[in-house]
């Protein structure tokens, strides 16, 4: 009976040193639980940083977008302005031109008597001018007792006149013609020259 025992005993023994229990199918269940926890906490903090970056993009856009809104407005308001200068140059222009025509026209109708008070200044003795056309260039014409008087007379005229504006004059012609009739008839130089009008 004692050996029986002891028998069993050791067969106890022995079999309790055994584990019939599937601890791998265990192991790997548990390794998988965890594999798993740590892939969703992994997803967890993915979507958690895609949603931070999300968040920030959004918040970078509405800041820019503000900004952008805020810059349209200014450059509208700044478009305004250089409307009204524009508008403001062109008036100024307008102004001017219409200062310069009025100058101009005062300067043209005091031309006339400055241009006869000149002729009269300088013709020379021994000439004497019978027409006077203005238009580009004033045509002289006249009589003169000797080529000599002639060229007195355009070299008084070549003297500087700031008020009229006119060139340095030409010569056109110059011929023999007589003048009076019967015993008072005399020699003299039928001339014509030209005076051009200087534009401003």
């Amino acid at each position: 009976m004692v050996g029986c025992l002891r028998t069993c005993d050791a067969r106890q023994g022995f079999m309790m040193g055994f584990n019939f229990l599937p601890w791998r199918e265990e192991k790997r269940q548990l390794q998988k639980a965890v594999f798993n926890r740590l892939a969703l906490l992994q997803i967890i903090l993915g979507l958690s940083v895609v949603l931070v970056i999300c968040f920030f993009n959004e918040e970078k856009i509405k800041i820019q977008s503000e900004k952008n809104l805020f810059l349209q407005s200014e450059i509208k308001v700044l478009d305004s302005k250089i409307t009204e200068i524009s508008n403001l140059q062109k008036e100024i222009d307008k102004l001017q031109a219409h200062q310069y025509a009025v100058e101009k026209l005062q300067t043209n109708r005091n031309r006339p008597v400055y241009l006869l008070s000149f002729l009269a200044e300088q013709v020379p003795a021994g000439v004497m001018l019978k027409s006077l056309k203005q238009g580009d260039h004033i045509i002289l014409s006249g009589y003169a007792l000797s080529n000599a008087r002639v060229s007195e007379f355009i070299h008084n005229l070549s003297r500087p006149s700031d008020r009229l504006g006119l060139g340095q004059p030409e010569l056109i012609e110059i011929k023999s013609a007589s003048y009076g009739a019967g015993k008072e008839t005399r020699k003299l130089f039928d001339f014509t020259l030209a005076l051009p009008v200087l534009t401003d």
